[in-house]
């Protein structure tokens, strides 16, 4: 509704009141001072009428002036560089038109023509002062009460001094910052809003004890998994809940706040890689491109879809032969669940003839197949499943792409390709050799991507952990020195879209997946997170499988000429004319093994 003039003045005068005395007394006093200073501190010299003249100018001027630079209309937060920038201009404003005032009637009434010079930087000392009590008094009335909990900062880069920040205007925040600790001696004494630097991270139990500190919350956007395994044992340790800030990337990309601190969860243990894009070699192949990505309903497939949307192409494709999964990754991309747009496809792959009509119809430029079959104990009783999926269908795809001169063709595969000992592992080794061997024929840059276990996804390890735990065990673990590579689906799918930029004809790119991780260690770090007793069973190794998984097979090469996360290697190459089923399943020696655990 419109306001009166009344109105509007009385509005000012509540919001602003206080702020616009504080600078007209500061101009006042700078004034003031700037005479007594010209005058030796001989008072007697100073004329009061005029000076009391000029000093009323000067502050109509600062009304007039600061509402002209915003200062008074709630643009700038009190005491931040923004203000002190539009500060800045507004005393130089004032300065310039009081001492023509001062010059042209004052100066024959014993004011200086050097007044207003001197009165300037006083007056932006004093308001400045101001503000800086302001500012403190304001975050005063928004720190966490002394019921919030005592918290350890660790790391005191940026993430480290946004947190405390933060965490220090939230009136009805649960965590008090009452210390950082930071391995960089650099660092150390340095102080953010009261908040100091105390020692690094071998400081922690002594840090805890002296502030008494009941949680630590890692503020290091790198952080990886073995970093976060080390700080949760030294947690325990010290008697202290270790939380974690989301990874850098989302931070960056609005997807989380970093006030969306969280407990440590057993990904954050055994799954975070951080990954850096190099977006341009990335844009320069998707962008306003046509691209195709087969598998799109499973959990790697939607993921690598939704990061795929953020390289603006021009068409996106999902295709996968589940409808309700599509649906799912409908809504998550395009905030809908319709199923009647072109962007969901309906399809095998095990289908040919409907695969070539479909390249044929959309035309794609670039194709990501993530469609295949996974559970390796599930294919080494049925083998000819992979054989159709893993090994015809990546044909199909293969031999579709071929017809319409798709340009870049990503095959995912999986660290048991290298030097398999299960169907699984077989069947996506072929796989690999028949992306190279396409390669060689079309000369275009079809190539593979390996990489490990994926945490979360459908079927995988924590989701079965968690539902015997739920259930009240036993947990089984196969043996108690297997170990597996783990990644999170954002993590693995950042780098399968990277690889897709890097990479060269044939070859196999492989995701660095960190450190191993022990499945014993998860299956006890789980069951105590649980707060359940919760007994494990170990089942033996089932067939096919591997104590330890590698990455890299043999005589395939490991070098890193692009990216500091991807490796590049070597396959051979197997044309489609030498495929032979039967002659496949013999040497794998499965098929009397796999009836005897049928029966």
């Amino acid at each position: 509704m419109p306001q009166t003039a009344s109105q509007r003045i009385a509005h000012f005068a509540r919001q602003y009141g206080v702020l616009f005395a504080l600078d007209g007394a500061a101009w006042a006093v700078g004034i003031m001072a700037a005479l007594v200073l010209r005058f030796d501190f001989n008072l007697s010299r100073v004329n009061w009428v005029w000076t009391l003249a000029v000093i009323g100018v000067t502050v109509l001027l600062q009304l007039v002036c600061g509402w002209a630079f915003w200062l008074y209309r709630n643009r700038y937060e009190i005491g931040s560089f923004d203000e002190v920038r539009a500060l800045v201009l507004d005393i130089t404003v004032v300065m310039v038109i009081a001492w023509v005032f001062a010059y042209l009637v004052g100066y024959g009434n014993g004011i200086p023509r050097s007044t207003m010079i001197i009165a300037a930087p006083i007056t932006f000392s004093l308001m400045g002062v101001a503000r800086y009590i302001l500012r403190l008094y304001s975050e005063r009335r928004l720190k966490p009460g002394e019921e919030a909990e005592r918290t350890l900062l660790y790391g005191a880069g940026y993430l480290g001094v946004q947190t405390a920040k933060r965490l220090l205007t939230d009136a009805k925040g649960s965590a008090l910052p009452v210390g950082f600790l930071d391995d960089d001696p650099a660092k150390r004494h340095q102080e953010v809003r009261g908040v100091r630097v105390l020692g690094g991270f071998e400081d922690l139990e002594e840090v805890a004890r002296q502030t008494r500190a009941t949680r630590l919350i890692v503020c290091i956007g790198d952080a990886d998994s073995v970093m976060m395994r080390r700080v949760d044992d030294a947690a325990d340790r010290a008697g202290m809940t270790a939380m974690v800030l989301p990874p850098l990337e989302q931070i960056l990309l609005n997807a989380s706040a970093i006030s969306d601190v969280r407990e440590l969860s057993i990904e954050d243990l055994i799954g975070r890689h951080p990954v850096r894009l190099e977006t341009e070699s990335i844009a320069e192949y998707l962008q306003d491109k046509r691209v195709l990505v087969t598998g799109a309903g499973g959990s790697i497939g939607s993921e690598l879809c939704r990061q795929l949307a953020r390289f603006a192409p021009r068409e996106l494709i999902m295709l996968d032969r589940d409808e309700t999964a599509l649906q799912e990754s409908q809504l998550s991309i395009s905030g809908h669940g319709l199923l009647d747009t072109n962007d969901v496809v309906l399809a095998d792959i095990r289908d040919s003839a409907a695969l070539l009509g479909i390249f044929a119809e959309r035309r794609p430029e670039v194709v990501f197949h993530a469609a295949a079959l996974k559970h390796l104990p599930m294919l080494e009783q049925y083998p000819d499943e992979a054989w159709k999926t893993n090994v015809l269908g990546t044909l199909n795809v293969l031999r579709a792409a071929q017809s319409v001169r798709v340009g870049t063709f990503v095959n995912i595969s999986t660290d048991k390709a290298a030097n398999p000992t299960s169907v699984l592992g077989h069947s996506k080794r072929v796989a690999e050799k028949l992306t190279a061997w396409m390669a060689e024929q079309t000369g275009q840059r079809y190539l593979s991507v390996r990489f490990g276990n994926v945490i979360g996804s459908r079927g995988s390890m924590l989701p079965t952990f968690r539902a015997l735990i739920d259930a009240g065990g036993p947990l089984t673990v196969t043996h108690p020195e297997v170990t597996r590579f783990f990644m999170t689906i954002p993590e693995a799918s950042q780098l399968v879209v990277q690889a897709g930029g890097i990479g060269r004809p044939g070859e196999v790119l492989i995701l660095d997946m960190g450190e191993p991780v022990r499945i014993l260690d998860v299956a006890r770090r789980m069951i105590a997170q649980s707060g359940k007793d919760i007994e494990i069973v170990f089942t033996g190794l089932r067939h096919g499988e591997k104590l330890h998984e590698e990455l890299v097979g043999e005589g395939e090469g490991d070098e890193r000429p692009f990216h500091p996360k991807i490796s590049h290697a070597h396959v051979d190459t197997i044309s489609p004319e030498v495929l032979d089923h039967e002659g496949w399943v013999a040497r794998l020696d499965l098929t009397e093994e796999a009836g005897e655990r049928v029966q």
